[in-house]
């Protein structure tokens, strides 16, 4: 019987089949495929399952080409990678500029992965009632200049809803995003009949609560799916050289055969067509540092 995942808490499993819901576990065989995730099997796959006679219980026994999945590094200083969720149409990343801040570097560790997986990305500013104008256009001179489509939201005054709603229809969503930024509270919007926790941001270290334990898959309108992710503190790059990460910042990309070089890393070479715009202003400073950020701080998992 071909299904979909639906929930994944590490031990057990909600798939989803043509008859309702099954809780299954991994038939052994699966763990051994030298698989070098800490989670293989994820929300959004498509699995085969078969009933195990002798112990009662369903089994997922395959586990079907992904066409995309979102992954991250499992932990610091590890080699090991932690797979959130495949199969994915579109991956909105929720972020606020206040209350809390989600750091610039994350968005773009999330932007990366993003395209180096072939995962179509949205960025929800939440919070924006929050926000001075001049913050708002500053946000979007970033991201939205670089060709990234950005959503303006509040749940307070439901801004930005009706905008979302109409992109959701048919699409499996992946929404993730650090803690505290109002994941949970949008998708709460989104589908008012599910129980969806929500959470405070703390007062002592402005950093939000965890509130989403697994990654859970839930039905839109019933013509569409909606995955709702745990919280991310940090977001670990994994198996992406040096060479490669410019490829994977699009306003770079596109300036590289322009570069005197064909190995330009754009950091101190002469003739670099990306430190050209970046002096110019038609790349930004922001998506520049992270670029060097990551270059500097992922360098020693690269080795």
């Amino acid at each position: 019987m071909d299904s979909i995942v639906v929930k994944a808490t590490g031990s057990w499993y909600e798939v989803l089949t043509q008859n309702g819901i099954v809780h299954c576990r991994i038939r052994g065989k699966l763990r051994l495929k030298g698989v070098r995730s800490t989670s293989p099997v994820v929300v959004g796959d498509q699995v085969s399952i078969e009933k195990d006679e002798s112990m009662g219980d369903w089994c997922i026994t395959e586990i079907h080409p992904r066409r995309n999945y979102m992954i991250r590094r499992a932990s610091n200083l590890s080699k090991e990678s932690h797979i959130i969720a495949a199969n994915i149409d579109m991956a909105y990343i929720v972020v606020s500029r206040n209350n809390p801040e989600t750091p610039l570097e994350f968005i773009d560790r999330m932007l990366v992965t993003c395209e180096a997986y072939k995962i179509p990305a949205t960025i929800i500013l939440n919070k924006v009632d929050l926000l001075s104008n001049d913050e708002i256009e500053s946000f979007h001179r970033i991201y939205s200049n670089t060709g990234y489509e950005v959503i303006d939201f509040s749940v307070i005054h439901n801004i930005g809803l009706s905008a979302l709603e109409s992109r959701l229809e048919g699409k499996t969503s992946l929404f993730t995003g650090n803690s505290g930024v109002g994941k949970s509270s949008i998708i709460s919007l989104l589908l008012p009949n599910e129980k969806i926790r929500t959470g405070e941001v703390s007062d002592a270290f402005h950093k939000g609560k965890h509130t989403t334990t697994f990654s859970t898959m839930y039905n839109y309108s019933n013509r569409g799916f909606i995955i709702d992710t745990p919280g991310i503190k940090g977001f670990g790059l994994i198996d992406i050289s040096e060479k490669e990460l410019s490829h994977y910042f699009p306003e770079m990309m596109s300036r590289l055969s322009e570069c005197r070089f064909y190995n330009c890393t754009h950091r101190h070479e002469p003739g670099c067509a990306v430190i050209e715009a970046l002096q110019n202003g038609t790349i930004s400073s922001e998506r520049y540092e992270s670029y060097l950020k990551i270059l500097d701080e992922d360098d020693k998992y690269r080795k």
